[in-house]
């Protein structure tokens, strides 16, 4: 194992921001949380014959989807880093059909540790050459330095937290049923 560059460096300390940020909004993480819809409509998920949780697919991306529900958004971070892993690291056959996701908050939150904790451990192997070449990354862009795929890695990992984050607050706030 090599040690990383500077780059690397740069980029795992990103990430560890980002994953603090994610897992302050994981810690206590319901069920009854994750799977409460915050507006009328939104994304939610699917329940599998075998209880897994699976993700909506959207048309588009417009406001008019209205917020999607926490389990959603658990189900869409397994979802980009399980894609961004196979395609940088494994066979790259992946697709969303065969992502799901565990029924529960508490086995959600460690699944998604278990993926911080691979990622950083794939990074933390990599070297600034590597990094600053394009052979790894294949999704969700191509022919670019894979750099800016860890990079995207860590702004959608900011971006769910926030989201999950602010849906929590709605939560709290919401009145009891």
């Amino acid at each position: 194992m090599s040690k990383p560059d500077e780059i690397a460096k740069l980029l795992l300390r990103q990430h560890e921001t980002a994953w603090r940020l994610a897992a302050y909004h994981l810690e206590g993480l319901s069920t009854d949380e994750c799977l409460w819809r915050p507006g009328p409509k939104g994304l939610h998920v699917i329940f599998d014959d075998d209880g897994a949780w699976r993700g909506e697919w959207p048309e588009h991306e417009g406001y008019d989807l209205g917020p999607p529900s926490i389990a959603w958004l658990l189900w869409h971070m397994t979802y980009w880093w399980s894609m961004v892993v196979d395609h940088s690291f494994g066979d790259a056959s992946l697709d969303r059909h065969r992502i799901s996701c565990p029924p529960d908050a508490e086995a959600m939150a460690a699944e998604l540790t278990s993926r911080h904790r691979d990622w950083v451990h794939r990074i933390s192997d990599l070297d600034d050459r590597e990094l600053l070449a394009p052979e790894r990354t294949c999704w969700p862009f191509q022919d670019r330095p894979f750099a800016d795929v860890v990079g995207w890695v860590n702004v959608e990992l900011v971006k769910n937290a926030a989201e999950i984050g602010y849906a929590r607050f709605m939560y709290a706030a919401s009145p009891s049923d």
